[in-house]
């Protein structure tokens, strides 16, 4: 068996991240005067209108140029079977593949790469780490995107670092109960590794409650565990400002993914989720990263095709895992109940956790809000007595204003929380049983100093203050309308979907989908205009002549760029109102009855 000895590469291997497609004649943008000021010579004598036409042809050559830079990108890592996102070189230590039953991840070591800081602190501290990068529809590497990351952050306080990464292509008729042993499996092989130290476990969004299982299953892993924007608690949430909790009711239930699956042969795309995730916040997704790359095309070109390449690259999931999903996740809510039924012989019971738990959450967060990180704690020990009957030490942190990405990628997020999390992982299984909010009172300096620049503590909180889910009949109304209607699917349209999906569907249903199909329309093999775009590019780096920011032109640009976000922004907040009252006429009876 491959799991039975080290490798870092061969055929079935994760493979490393292939390097970006480079600038169209980068060699000139040296010359280029830069960016903020106007060169005399070219513009002397022309009027304000044609020195701002001038600077915002040559930006929308720069930016039509990102995008074929994209779609090509797309194309050229699916040629290379969408390689791994991780900035850092690895060795495959158990491939789960190899498994008597197989699963589609591996458990990476995280290698030395010639850093100096990390070089000087490899070793001092003993306790592995193991991250789990999160199986939500997008590649894996998002723990490791960027120097400056959970993996970085590991490194540098060194930590032995361990990241299981999912593979693109699901193992045929794998489940959540194989994923689960598998992993199981990966954190004994640690542990077994590092004798005398509990792992810490890392789990970040999906991979979170994942983590969560782990711990809470009949065995239960022992180590402190971290769960970075995870949602436990699938019906939190908070009226008007979280839609996502409300999308399983008004889409029908546990059927559609179940459909999706049957016609592409038995997979469900993850471009789904991901589109999901876009829809959330509509300005971002399609106008305000782009206004971005539009103002400024030099300065995030580099930034924005590398975080493309892996947001627009998408896994599959089984039907058996996405039904699984959606029906005691997303509609049923059944992990903080206990109803979670791993395999035959177990299940998941979050009352059985006895390692330190830390939860780390944001209020900015639309995925993900504080309500979902927190609201189990009251669903499971309803009262503080209870939590610290039960020997539980809950801790949590809260960001004010990061978004759900930001949780993963910032790289001021990774420098101050997350390294604040590893500093105190040993003080975390210090605390006596209770809920704690975890404080980082400051945060400066440079990030290769060997001691932190912050001050820690950890406050006592009360069980009974925690959010709570509200409305929650309207959402036990939901999960009985989806199982009765997913019986009904099965019955009926289940078996002609089942029949028609196949290879051929499945290949052209993954191919037109937005979310590639936007992208692969600026690539070279599909866009007749695109090396017409490269000349341009070349053109406008060889002669950029920037405004100047405080242009009066620029300025104007600038205002109507942000009235456009705000039309955005005002469609959305009218959108989820709409979608709250639908939700409420559908399945609150308290509405109706209020009404009567």
């Amino acid at each position: 068996m491959r799991s039975s000895r080290t490798k870092t590469g061969g055929p079935g291997a994760i493979k490393a991240a292939a390097a970006p497609t480079p600038p169209v004649a980068a060699a000139a943008v040296t010359t280029a005067p830069l960016p903020g000021t106007s060169d005399a010579t070219t513009f002397d004598g022309q009027p304000d209108w044609l020195r701002y036409l001038i600077d915002v042809s040559q930006r929308s050559a720069l930016f039509m140029h990102a995008l074929v830079e994209r779609g090509d990108a797309l194309l050229e890592d699916e040629r290379a079977g969408l390689p791994l996102r991780l900035k850092f070189p690895f060795e495959v230590v158990l491939d789960a593949r190899d498994f008597p039953e197989p699963a589609g991840y591996s458990l990476l070591r995280i290698l030395p790469d010639g850093d100096a800081c990390f070089e000087r602190c490899a070793g001092a501290n003993d306790r592995p780490v193991i991250i789990f990068d999160p199986r939500a529809g997008h590649g894996p590497g998002i723990g490791g995107f960027k120097r400056d990351s959970e993996v970085g952050m590991a490194l540098h306080r060194g930590h032995p670092v361990y990241f299981v990464a999912h593979h693109m292509q699901p193992c045929p008729e794998q489940t959540l109960a194989r994923v689960h042993h598998a992993l199981r499996r990966f954190v004994a092989e640690v542990a077994r590794r590092h004798p005398g130290q509990g792992p810490a476990l890392y789990g970040n969004c999906q991979a979170g409650w994942a983590v969560a299982m782990l711990a809470a299953d009949c065995a239960g892993v022992t180590g402190p565990t971290v769960l970075n924007g995870a949602p436990l608690s699938y019906w939190g949430g908070e009226a008007g400002v979280n839609p996502m909790r409300l999308a399983g009711g008004l889409t029908g239930g546990v059927w559609a993914a179940r459909l999706m699956a049957d016609l592409s042969g038995g997979q469900f795309d993850g471009a789904w989720l991901a589109h999901n995730f876009e829809q959330l916040d509509p300005g971002h997704a399609f106008f305000g990263k782009y206004k971005a790359l539009f103002a400024r095309p030099e300065a995030e070109r580099e930034r924005f095709v590398d975080f493309e390449r892996w947001w627009g690259e998408y896994c599959f999931l089984t039907r058996e895992e996405i039904v699984s999903i959606v029906e005691n996740l997303f509609i049923g809510n059944r992990l903080e109940e206990g109803g979670f039924r791993i395999c035959e012989c177990c299940h998941a019971d979050l009352r059985r956790l006895k390692s330190p738990m830390l939860v780390f959450a944001s209020s900015g967060d639309n995925i993900t809000p504080p309500q979902q990180a927190l609201g189990w704690v009251p669903a499971v020990w309803p009262t503080t007595q209870a939590l610290i009957a039960g020997g539980q030490r809950i801790v949590y942190l809260l960001n004010p204003d990061v978004g759900h990405l930001g949780i993963f990628v910032s790289a001021d997020v990774a420098r101050r929380e997350h390294r604040a999390i590893l500093d105190n992982l040993d003080a975390l299984e210090g605390l006596e049983p209770g809920l704690y909010e975890m404080r980082i009172l400051e945060s400066a300096g440079d990030v290769d100093c060997l001691e932190p620049q912050y001050s820690v503590c950890f406050e006592t909180r009360r069980v009974e203050d925690l959010p709570k889910a509200t409305g929650t009949d309207a959402f036990e109304r939901v999960r009985r309308h989806s199982e009765l209607a997913d019986a009904c699917y099965q019955q009926t349209v289940g078996p002609v979907a089942r029949a028609v999906g196949g290879p051929l569907l499945a290949a052209a249903l993954k191919w037109v989908h937005p979310m590639r199909a936007s992208r692969l329309a600026w690539s070279h093999a599909l866009n007749p205009f695109a090396y017409g775009i490269d000349a341009a590019a070349a053109w406008a780096t060889a002669a950029r002549a920037p405004l100047a920011p405080h242009h009066p032109w620029a300025a104007a640009e600038l205002r109507a760029l942000d009235a456009g976000s705000a039309v955005f922004d005002d469609w959305r907040r009218q959108r989820d109102a709409a979608i709250e009252s639908l939700f409420a006429t559908l399945f609150d009876t308290r509405d109706r009855q209020a009404t009567d």
